[in-house]
């Protein structure tokens, strides 16, 4: 039996996450869809309410959708779900998570690459962010959690676009670009965000592409101080990366005055990596800054390869695959881009260039 893709829907409190999830339990939409309402993040957990409140309930909705309100163990809600997917009594093909409004996304996501049983049965297919575009500005500042959920996102939905004004929303979206150049941001007033549009987004597939909007790199070459297109602030020539003389989080000039914990940044090169130097690398500086990363995507050329390289991670959780080979005419580099929480930059930047060639 193929894997059940999975999506992960996240959003600070009052989001529109719930508008959202009421349209996939009643609307007339096709797909058939376990929607898991995970009720309690694992901040607050304690054992008393784990015990009272273990049990599930599965409510069958007519138009074929599945609502399973857990209150305890989300890979034991999952389990269940599948036995019973398996034993003929319950009948889905996807499943979306919701997780609580102040709830951090990663551990969720990295239940289905560390927990066995669970990779067995499911595939985590994308994280989906919903983000008030009213209140979104207070809330990035105010809470580490909604900047997470902005990083961990291979897609944004802005609700509640109505009630700001155009400037607003074009520093709002220039912010959220800043924290994640990886995630394509839409606009899902009161719900009406095209279902379609949030399934099979293959957001933790290993494939060639690695989409960073281009206006993120734009803008980060904005902040060079000199005129070479690739040099540091030294006048250094490099193949490749992004303002790298400066450790710049890329938010004020932005956001005015708006400065985040969680930012991103991008690598790039026109010379091939070593592949020994760059795995022990990349080795010590997911053991170290793991759980300060959230999201990280290459695609490497490594010396001596005929295919691309691709690689991922969630925290100190890592995948890589060997891609398409590299086409005859095809201009050969590698581009890495990093998402995480004050994240030592210019270490990373420089410890990869000591991986080149």
């Amino acid at each position: 039996m193929s894997l059940i893709p999975t999506t992960i829907l996240t959003g600070f409190l009052g989001a529109g996450k719930t508008t959202l999830l009421n349209r996939l339990l009643h609307e007339q939409h096709g797909h058939k869809i376990a929607v898991i309402e995970n009720e309690f993040g694992e901040e607050n957990i304690d054992n008393e309410i784990l015990v009272q409140d273990s049990r599930e309930q599965i409510i069958e909705m007519n138009n074929g959708c599945i609502c399973c309100t857990v209150r305890g163990d989300l890979i034991a809600a999952l389990s269940q779900l599948s036995q019973k997917r398996l034993a003929g009594e319950l009948h889905f093909d996807r499943v979306v998570i919701e997780t609580t409004g102040l709830a951090n996304p990663g551990p969720v996501a990295q239940t289905f690459f560390m927990d066995e049983e669970v990779a067995t049965h499911y595939l985590l297919d994308g994280v989906i962010t919903v983000v008030d575009a009213s209140h979104a500005m207070e809330q990035l500042d105010r809470f580490e959690e909604a900047q997470r959920q902005v990083g961990f996102a291979d897609r944004i939905l802005l609700s509640k676009t109505d009630l700001v004004g155009s400037e607003q929303l074009a520093l709002l979206e220039t912010r959220l670009k800043r924290i994640n150049p990886r995630a394509p941001i839409a606009k899902s007033d009161f719900g009406s965000a095209s279902i379609d549009a949030i399934f099979d987004i293959r957001g933790f597939n290993l494939n060639d592409r690695l989409e960073i909007d281009p206006d993120f790199l734009h803008d980060e070459e904005h902040v060079h101080d000199c005129d070479a297109p690739d040099c540091d602030h030294d006048g250094h020539q490099h193949h490749g990366h992004e303002h790298s003389g400066h450790e710049h989080h890329g938010h004020d000039h932005a956001g005015h005055g708006h400065s985040d914990e969680i930012a991103a940044f991008v690598f790039r090169s026109a010379r091939a990596f070593v592949p020994a130097l760059l795995e022990e690398f990349v080795g010590s500086i997911v053991q170290v800054y793991g759980p300060r990363m959230l999201r990280y995507k290459g695609i490497l050329w490594l010396e001596g390869a005929e295919r691309k390289v691709i690689f991922q991670g969630v925290h100190q959780t890592m995948g890589s695959d060997l891609g398409a080979k590299w086409a005859e005419n095809e201009v050969r580099g590698s581009k890495i881009v990093f998402i995480g929480q004050t994240l030592p930059k210019q270490i990373i930047i420089d410890g990869l260039e000591q991986c080149l060639v």
